[in-house]
């Protein structure tokens, strides 16, 4: 019988959105350059739901240079605009990502830790499962080129910089592919959050 060290690695997904990573957003601060995040304002009460982080209202904080920046969503008529996730900006106020590297002749990204070690359990995985539509799901929509088995290890020590990126804050640990592309998938959210309760506190 097979220890569970020796079986393959294997990895089911379940549905998770990309948008329930962006609790916590590491970019590069507008200001110093150094690492800033990005996180819901601090007096709002937590979401009830994951995707109301697409809506709810933003602060970019830089600890280092004390640079602050807010976001609020779009209202249109009685709904708000959601952010669009995707790419190598955070989906709110556009600015690079602190977790970028370059991998493969591509660009592996991340919004934070959380994010790293769910991709880092996708791409070590040699059986993966989908037990939900792909239609909103991460995994799904990944690029082709971090799917691939032979990009594998390329794809894991590509991680592990990003792992070790996170903890570093400075300037100087800016990493050269961390800068502005305007790759994400859309300009604006397709998403309404309507009657929500952060209409009132914009």
């Amino acid at each position: 019988m097979k220890s569970e060290s020796s079986r393959p690695a294997r990895h089911i997904d379940t549905g998770r959105w990309l948008a329930q990573f962006a609790d916590r957003i590491l970019v590069v601060c507008p200001r110093c350059g150094g690492r800033a995040v990005v996180v819901p304002r601090p007096d709002l009460e937590a979401p009830r739901f994951f995707s109301e982080l697409m809506f709810m209202p933003r602060r970019l904080v830089c600890a280092a240079c004390g640079a602050t920046h807010e976001w609020n969503a779009e209202v249109q008529g009685a709904a708000l605009v959601g952010a669009a996730m995707g790419g190598t900006e955070d989906p709110f106020f556009r600015q690079p990502l602190w977790l970028q590297t370059r991998c493969v002749g591509r660009i592996l990204w991340a919004y934070n830790e959380k994010h790293v070690d769910e991709l880092g359990a996708y791409a070590r995985a040699v059986l993966r499962e989908h037990l939900a539509s792909p239609t909103t799901a991460m995994f799904p929509r990944l690029p082709v080129w971090m799917k691939r088995a032979d990009n594998r290890p390329e794809v894991l020590a590509g991680l592990e910089r990003l792992r070790a990126l996170a903890a570093r804050s400075a300037p100087s640990d800016r990493s050269d592919a961390a800068h502005r592309r305007d790759d994400r998938p859309r300009l604006r959210g397709s998403t309404f959050f309507r009657g929500g309760p952060y209409q009132g506190r914009l």
